[in-house]
């Protein structure tokens, strides 16, 4: 992983752009910077469809550029837009150029594989890359990791896992570290029973008892799908081999990691369950900004439980972990596959724990095909991404209403 020196110069005011300013991660990133608005000036902003509020977002922060991915909404963004000098661009294209524009300091928080040539681009300007794209590494994450050392990029990560990693591990000698441990809620699901999984509504499902996030990512955090991107992301953000890697049951979510080292010290990372720490830390890095985030009070909480995943339950975990001894091609085909189920599942298609085993069955029959072999370009890692989900959402049709319920029950 690519760490500038602590001591590394900072222009004032720093120059920041944020891809996927709509969402949760974008939102936070957004409130920080006007807590500190004389410390930052705003480059660039996206989003997907939201263009009422991208404008918004635009005119409230100063952008120079606003970039809207969906081509139909860019009437109305211009429009919205006239007369604030703001320029306005959409598209695939519109997103890259403002992953391009000039800054010194780029959130790279677009949902999904469509994040990845956005963030690939803005690698390559070797600025400071702050990753909350956990699709780069899960589906490229060789190729990514590689762009990285060759543009000289500092790739700080967002994810509060991993940003508790990096800050355990403070630079530490990977030889040093026996064993790096995620920590993950249990989701809303935590303690329900097989049964109860295969009755499981996206209603429930979103209703996470700890983390404020996105309906995608909370649908993956109750399966704990994940928890297993975020091994294969430790996988290529530290260098560490799977063997090395494990998960635990944090129902508090307070500790959101621990690093083990080879002497017996074990070190963690603690906070509140508030994103904006981990997008702080990777907001002032290699300084700290004040922040309003509240504050940890131990006496209170009394005690932090820990318990190992139960993967009959919850599948995904161990998916996730068999895709990544497998290959980057079948953590490509793993991503892809789930993208489509969590579409299904909240679309009301299939049930909960027809995600996993709707993943499961994708990577199985992928394995027979020629496209398994995975991509040394981008366009190779892109065409295996339209493979996956063009697989997935064939089995996905092979079962009507009636059927459905079987697949359900996983």
């Amino acid at each position: 992983m690519s760490k500038a020196t602590a001591n590394c110069r900072q222009e004032s005011p720093r120059r920041v752009s944020v891809l996927g300013a709509t969402g949760s991660i974008g939102r936070n990133t957004l409130s920080l910077i006007a807590e500190n608005a004389a410390d930052y000036r705003v480059v660039a902003l996206t989003a997907n469809r939201k263009w009422q509020e991208l404008a918004r977002l635009a005119r409230a922060h100063g952008a120079e550029f606003a970039a809207i991915a969906d081509e139909r909404y860019y009437g109305e963004l211009r429009e919205a837009l006239a007369g604030s000098g703001i320029e306005v661009g959409a598209g695939q294209a519109a997103l890259i150029e403002a992953a391009k524009r000039p800054c010194a300091w780029l959130m790279a928080a677009i949902i999904g594989s469509a994040g990845l040539a956005p963030t690939l681009a803005a690698v390559s300007r070797g600025c400071t890359v702050a990753l909350a794209n956990k699709e780069c590494l899960v589906t490229a994450g060789a190729l990514f990791m590689a762009a990285v050392a060759q543009h000289g990029t500092t790739l700080l990560p967002v994810d509060s896992e991993h940003s508790a990693a990096f800050q355990a591990m403070d630079g530490s000698p990977v030889e040093t570290i026996e064993r790096l441990v995620l920590t993950a809620s249990g989701g809303p699901f935590r303690e329900w029973s097989r049964e109860a999984l295969r009755k499981a509504t996206p209603q429930q499902a979103l209703r996470h008892p700890n983390w404020d996030m996105g309906a995608k990512i909370t649908i993956d955090s109750a399966t704990l799908m994940n928890k297993g991107f975020e091994l294969i992301e430790a996988h290529h953000l530290f260098a560490l081999p799977p063997a090395k890697l494990d998960v635990l049951i944090h129902p508090q979510s307070i500790v959101h990691c621990l690093v083990a080292y080879h002497d017996g010290s074990v070190l963690a990372q603690l906070a509140m369950p508030d994103m904006r720490a981990p997008i702080a830390y990777s907001l002032a890095w290699p300084r700290r900004m004040a922040t309003s985030v509240p504050r940890l009070d131990l006496a209170a909480l009394a005690r932090l439980e820990f318990a190992e995943p139960d993967t009959e339950r919850f599948p995904a975990l161990s998916l996730a972990r068999q895709a990544l001894e497998a290959g980057e091609a079948a953590c490509n085909v793993l991503n892809a596959a789930n993208e489509v189920a969590v579409e299904a599942f909240l679309a009301g298609r299939i049930g909960f724990t027809a995600i996993p085993a709707l993943v499961e069955e994708t990577l199985a029959q992928f394995e027979r095909l020629e496209e398994a072999g995975a991509g040394g370009d981008l366009e190779a890692v892109l065409a295996l991404d339209r493979a996956g989900r063009a697989l997935a959402r064939s089995l996905l049709e092979e079962y009507d209403d009636v059927l459905r319920p079987g697949l359900a029950a996983g």
